[in-house]
């Protein structure tokens, strides 16, 4: 490894544990000696990078400290650039639009080597379903913003089944489970955790009501319950 990688991951790794970390726990995670660890904090401190402690105590790196947006390696450039494809392909026309925005961002500010990297990735996404028609697009946008407001929905749903209901929910999370996006909620109609496939959603209201994280209502409740079948922290697709 680099040493100018090294010195970026200590600061990543202090950045991110927020906490006091010892000089052995650096060396072990960085695969190096305590005596090259405390050399490079000590450049890092002398550097003027905010990093408080010593050697034999620990180090914690002070409270609002970032790092330039330009220290990307080949797999982080590859993954960002899969990630905006992936939601290219099944997101909202929103949410698109962030995602190019954002890799658009980062490219402009990327040195050449990297740049070539993100436009010419091979790394790729099978296309989507992005048809107004089809519920993704109407939907996800609206889903999104209530859940990140805490505000109850209003939906019309068509079960599997072919029945159909109204419900008032409370937007807990999304998950794409391919080629599906599912909401997970909490059906006030059931007084109980459901799943929603978005497409399946007729006609939805952001209502006006805000609701509060209640015990057995969040979404850790929903994850944590041991009858539920995990994937991408959601279960299985079902509501009644």
């Amino acid at each position: 490894m680099r040493r100018a990688d090294r010195l970026f991951d200590i600061i990543e790794f202090l950045r991110r544990n927020k906490r006091v970390v010892t000089a052995q726990e650096l060396a072990e995670k960085l695969e190096v000696s305590v005596r090259t660890i405390y050399r490079d904090v000590a450049d890092l401190q002398a550097s003027r990078v905010p990093i408080e402690g010593e050697a034999g105590l620990g180090y914690v790196l002070r409270s609002g400290y970032e790092l330039p947006p330009l220290m990307f390696t080949e797999d982080e450039i590859e993954a960002l650039v899969f990630g905006a494809r992936m939601v290219r392909a099944w997101g909202d026309a929103a949410f698109t639009q962030a995602a190019d925005a954002a890799v658009a961002k980062i490219r402009a500010v990327l040195p050449e080597r990297l740049e070539r990297i993100a436009e010419t990735t091979r790394v790729t996404v099978a296309p989507g379903r992005t048809s107004q028609k089809d519920g993704y697009s109407r939907h996800l946008s609206p889903v999104r913003r209530a859940i990140r407001e805490r505000r109850k929905l209003s939906i019309d749903y068509e079960a599997l089944s072919g029945e159909k209901s109204r419900r008032t929910v409370r937007p807990l999370g999304l998950a794409f489970f391919g080629p599906f996006w599912m909401l997970a909620a909490w059906c006030e109609k059931r007084n109980d955790f459901r799943t929603f496939r978005i497409e399946r959603i007729g006609t939805m209201k952001v209502t006006e009501e805000v609701f509060a994280d209640e015990k057995g209502k969040t979404i850790e409740d929903f994850i944590a319950r041991p009858s539920e079948s995990s994937y991408s922290g959601l279960p299985q697709p079902h509501a009644d």
